[in-house]
């Protein structure tokens, strides 16, 4: 039978317990410390890999914008540039038939020239019309030229259609108009145009295509030319 622990006996067991305790203890504080540091690494790791994506993703858009920004930059310069060059192209031309409208002005000064002008403009608008009566509408100073012109022109009518044509010679013409004939058949309800002003616009229009060729070259832009 064992004899009972004096007090000294029993501090020095006590004392024992509580060194286990404490040593127990602090090896369960390093396990919790080893595992705290090591989701604190893991956790830090993911935040900083989602923070650098977050990053990326921030200044790939950034740059995309910034791209974005420089085309549509690039794009207004370019239109602005070539819109500036057309407007030149464009004043260029204006004044190319500009001059030639000013030359209109002294057309009719040559009686010579313009008599046989009027007599083919005539004509052409009789073929164009193919009637019998046919109204020929010219510049009160024009009249005693037009009507030289229209006998003339009935003649090479007959040999052209074989037809006879009875033409009326009319003042009219709008004081600004810098000449030709205005022919009218059908009653009226038909009329060719054949003024100088009339006939320079259209001259404009058709050839207008082949002189911007001639002066400035094929359109880049282009992908078909007809």
């Amino acid at each position: 039978m064992s004899r009972p622990m004096n007090d000294d006996e029993v501090l020095n067991e006590m004392k024992k317990m509580v060194a286990f305790i404490k040593q127990e203890a602090m090896e369960k504080a390093r396990e919790i410390q080893v595992k705290a540091d090591e989701e604190f690494a893991i956790e830090k790791s993911k935040i900083v890999r989602q923070e650098a994506v977050s990053i990326d993703s921030a200044h790939e858009k950034k740059i995309k914008q910034a791209q974005v920004a420089n085309k549509i930059s690039e794009s207004n310069a370019t239109n602005k540039a070539r819109l500036s060059v057309l407007q030149a192209r464009d004043s260029h031309l204006e004044d190319l038939f500009e001059g030639a409208r000013e030359k209109l002005v002294g057309l009719s000064k040559d009686e010579k020239k313009y008599s046989t002008l009027l007599k083919d403009l005539i004509t052409q608008g009789l073929l164009r019309l193919m009637e019998k009566k046919v109204t020929v509408t010219c510049r009160d100073k024009d009249e005693k030229l037009v009507k030289k012109a229209a006998d003339e022109a009935k003649k090479q009518y007959k040999e052209k259609s074989g037809r006879d044509v009875e033409i009326e010679v009319v003042k009219g013409l709008n004081k600004d108009s810098n000449g030709g004939v205005l022919l009218a058949g059908h009653g009226g309800r038909i009329k060719v145009d054949n003024t100088l002003d009339e006939r320079m616009k259209l001259l404009e229009e058709l050839m207008l295509p082949e002189i911007r060729l001639d002066l400035f070259g094929a359109n880049p832009n282009r992908k078909f030319s007809s």
